[in-house]
Order: structure tokens, then C-alpha cells, then sequence
């Protein structure tokens, strides 16, 4: 399903990525610092071309802000009162997630234009997704899955990979190569939705134990440091309250989702988002009913 959009903050029409690309910030010499990628030029604002959201790769809330956040094949767009806004440059951002000092986090391949490798490693941004560095391994990884956590980054480009600090990387086993990863916000706690089951890691994914949810898990994510959600084969949701012990199986099918974030709200609600058929659907009642909130 293709989201088609039209507002004077678009620059760019899909198709025509030639033609009007992301620039990186001069530095003092006048030069463009490599590996480095920043928002359009202001002139191009004016642009009421269309951009059409392919696909959506990741969801996610900025912390500071609270604005949802959809990081797609197109890069990076945010939600603000009800219309979506494009925000950086052009990279298809195949990973994407925001670290626990509100750092950005991100994977995948740079637009046509875009001064970034190919593929562009693991990248950051400190400005909320305005402008990319490369932090490592560009030209070499394409993180499908990642997450960060207070232990650092992991991520799996073919190996699955756990740094510190984003720059020096660790190899590590799993029993098989996993779709989705996410770290607990406190402890770091990862978990993994493999073809071998949903695996759990205490140890910076030195070792894995299964856990047992009632559907196989496709996606997952911590709402809290003690509340799971997975989306299942079936197309619905299952949650646990105490860290992956048991576990509530809900009865609606909200169908095959492509992207997941969960999080426990000031209210106390947990806030499951979720991308389904292009469709980005919000609910806090573990699916029995569903808000629309992007399509």
C-alpha cells in the first residue's frame, strides 16, 4: 500500500530521487564532511511534490517530544498533529530505534545523493533525525534488526552483533537468525523472534533460554521492564506481564503486522503500535479495539 503525501515540507517525489537529494552540512572550510547526511536545502521546501511511503520499516515515539515516528524505505517521517512530515534526508532506513538518551539509531542505505556509504553501517543522529554520522561498520552492515538498550547496540547484518559503545563489535551466536530484537529500557534484557522460538539473553546475547508464548512470536518489544508484546503468526497480540513467565493470548486478530513499539503510558495503559497492511493502527487495549492513525 503506498501513503502518497502532499505538504509544502515535502521536498521530494518518490521516483524522482535524482533530481532533489539530501545534502550534508558544509564544514568551516566550506567543504561536506564525508559520512555525514543532513536535511534538503530550505529552497527546496517550497516543493509541493508528493512523496509516496513505500514502506515502513520501523515505528517508534520520540521521547522528547512524544510525536510518533516512522522510519521508512523513504527515511525518516514524524507525525504532528495529525499530518505526516518528512525529517532528514533520503536513507532507507532498514533498522531504526531510539536509544535511552534519546540518540537515534539507524541502518540501511543511503539515497541517491545522500553523502553516505553504501550500506551506510551503523548510523546516529543527535538532532532527532535532521542530520546522520556514521558511528561504524559503514560500507559493511546493513542491520535488518536493531535495538539499543543501557548495555549498548545490537544488531544483525547476516551475524548477530552487540557493541558498547557503537563502535567496537562483538560477535555473537543465536540458534537462528532473528527477525526482531529489543533490549529492556532498565536491565538490557534482549529478546529475539527467530525460526527456533522467542529467545531471551541476560548476558548481552552471550547465551539465549526460550521462552514460551502461546503463538510464535514474529515481532516483539518491552513495554516496560517487565511487560512484553508480541505480535504472533496468527495476527494477533500476546502479552506478559513479569518478563516473559506467562503469558495472555488476545483474542482479535488485528492481521500480519510489519513493524511493533510498545510502551507503558503516564496512565499506566500499555500503548501497543503496530503496522499493518501500510495502515499504522494504535491500541491500548491489547487489540480488542483499534485507532487509525496513519494510512
Amino acid at each position: 500500500m503506498l501513503r502518497a503525501l502532499s505538504a509544502g515540507a515535502l521536498v521530494l517525489a518518490f521516483g524522482g530521487l535524482s533530481a532533489c537529494v539530501a545534502t550534508t552540512a558544509p564544514d568551516a572550510s566550506g567543504s561536506r564532511p564525508a559520512g555525514t547526511a543532513s536535511s534538503p536545502p530550505s529552497e527546496a521546501d517550497e516543493s509541493n511534490a508528493p512523496i509516496a511511503i513505500t514502506h515502513i520499516h520501523a515505528v517508534a515515539r520520540d521521547p522528547e517530544t512524544g510525536e510518533l515516528l516512522l522510519a521508512t524505505h523513504e527515511g525518516l517521517f514524524r507525525h504532528v498533529k495529525g499530518e505526516l512530515s518528512q525529517n532528514g534526508p533520503i536513507i532507507d532506513l532498514m533498522g531504526f530505534a531510539v536509544g535511552p538518551n534519546g540518540t537515534f539509531y539507524a541502518s540501511g542505505h543511503p539515497g541517491i545523493g545522500v553523502d553516505l556509504p553504501q550500506p551506510v553501517g551503523l548510523i546516529t543522529s543527535a538532532d532527532g533525525g535532521l542530520s546522520w554520522q556514521v558511528t561504524s561498520r559503514g560500507g559493511e552492515s546493513d542491520f535488518h534488526a536493531l535495538t539499543v538498550g543501557p548495555k549498548g547496540v545490537t544488531g544483525f547484518d547476516g551475524t548477530l552483533r552487540t557493541s558498547t559503545d557503537g563502535r567496537s563489535w562483538t560477535d555473537r551466536s543465536i540458534a537462528a537468525p532473528p527477525r526482531a530484537l529489543a533490549a529492556s529500557p532498565t536491565s538490557g534484557t534482549l529478546l529475539a523472534t527467530t525460526a527456533a522460538g522467542l529467545l531471551l539473553s541476560t548476558d548481552d546475547a552471550a547465551t539465549w533460554q526460550k521462552l514460551t508464548p502461546p503463538e510464535t512470536a514474529v515481532l516483539v518489544a518491552w513495554a516496560d521492564e517487565q511487560t512484553i508484546v508480541t505480535t504472533t503468526s496468527a495476527g494477533r497480540l500476546a502479552t506478559s506481564d513479569d518478563a516473559g513467565t506467562t503469558w495472555t493470548l488476545h483474542p482479535d486478530t488485528i492481521g500480519t503486522a510489519d513493524s511493533l513499539f510498545a510502551e507503558r503510558t503516564t496512565d499506566g495503559k500499555v500503548e501497543i503500535i503496530v503496522v499493518v497492511d501500510g495502515k499504522v493502527l494504535r491500541t491500548t487495549d491489547a487489540g480488542a479495539t483499534t485507532e487509525v492513525v496513519v494510512q
